[in-house]
């Protein structure tokens, strides 16, 4: 009997984690849809192509799958599923509709709680104790499909994005491993989604890591660990330098009882900063654009 033909939407270590597993288990993948890497972009994971050229899988990187011409030849390859790990654009509605087993997103948020893009990054920055990995249909809105299976993990409050990211990946495979011989057998369970806890958020770009002061202490710190290496990182411009913030400790012994007006500094050495309700004490910066210019205290960052 002929396996199931699975075409493979992917990016990301996620997608090479979920890629490796089908390729292990000896699953039919006929192409591999992906990315070309970003020079723009710090490339700090894996990547499925890795995977894919290892065994002679197909990659196509198209700009848009969902032109004329990229939909042909996605027909041309008869695929019986599509399964998409972190691919970024969006599948349009007429190449959702072509296999017979259906089309499935492996999304990195317990939804439907944070839908849309970066969703760890956005976790993290609200504060979530509490991240994972959800496989759900692919519908026309980003996301909002019936959920098949999730797998969550606890972080810690002073976790990076990218700690909190090693923490969840081991979520994909386990659920793509629970659930996956369902999906080829076209009897996986479907649950829809409770519109009522669902929200949104879009893709982050650098200029989202302008801290702002009139935040609280935990607000602030909860926006470095979002956006600290190896992310583009939060930032706050003095004049036309702009100070780095890689790491900053919202309760020290340099900030307990320090208060002021937001933005101020209150210290030198070590630099501690006023927020809306206390202090941070900035602990790994550095300063781009022009030569570091001379803080005083009393002095108000941008």
């Amino acid at each position: 009997m002929n396996k199931p033909r699975i075409l493979f939407f992917g990016y990301s270590e996620v997608g090479y984690d979920c890629l490796s597993l089908l390729l292990a288990r000896g699953d039919h993948v006929v192409a591999l849809i992906t990315h070309e890497d970003n020079p723009q972009e710090k490339i700090w994971f894996k990547t499925p192509a890795v995977a894919a050229r290892a065994q002679g899988i197909p990659v196509f990187t198209p700009a848009s799958v969902n032109n004329p011409e990229w939909r042909e030849k996605i027909a041309g390859l008869r695929p019986d599923l599509i399964l998409s790990v972190y691919y970024r654009h969006m599948i349009g509605t007429k190449l959702l509709a072509l296999p017979p087993l259906g089309a499935w997103n492996l999304h990195g948020s317990l939804l439907p709680k944070y839908r849309g893009r970066a969703p760890i990054n956005w976790a993290v920055l609200h504060g979530e104790p509490r991240l994972g990995m959800t496989l759900h249909r692919m519908v026309k809105s980003a996301d909002a499909g019936a959920v098949v299976d999730q797998e969550g993990v606890e972080i810690s409050p002073r976790d990076t994005a990218e700690q909190a990211f090693r923490k969840v990946l081991p979520c994909a495979r386990t659920v793509l491993a629970r659930q996956i011989d369902a999906l080829l057998a076209g009897t996986a369970t479907e649950t829809s989604q409770d519109e009522s806890q669902a929200n949104y958020f879009g893709g982050r770009t650098p200029e989202d890591g302008r801290i702002g002061w009139t935040q609280t202490s935990t607000q602030i710190f909860n926006l470095i660990r979002a956006v600290t290496d190896p992310y583009p990182g939060a930032f706050t411009d003095v004049g036309a330098a702009r100070l780095m913030v890689w790491w900053a400790e919202p309760d020290s012994a340099a900030t307990r009882g320090r208060r002021g007006a937001p933005g101020e500094i209150l210290a030198l050495a070590p630099l501690v900063v006023a927020t809306a309700d206390g202090a941070l004490e900035l602990t790994r910066s550095e300063w781009r654009g022009v030569p570091a210019p001379a803080l005083h205290v009393g002095q108000r960052l941008a």
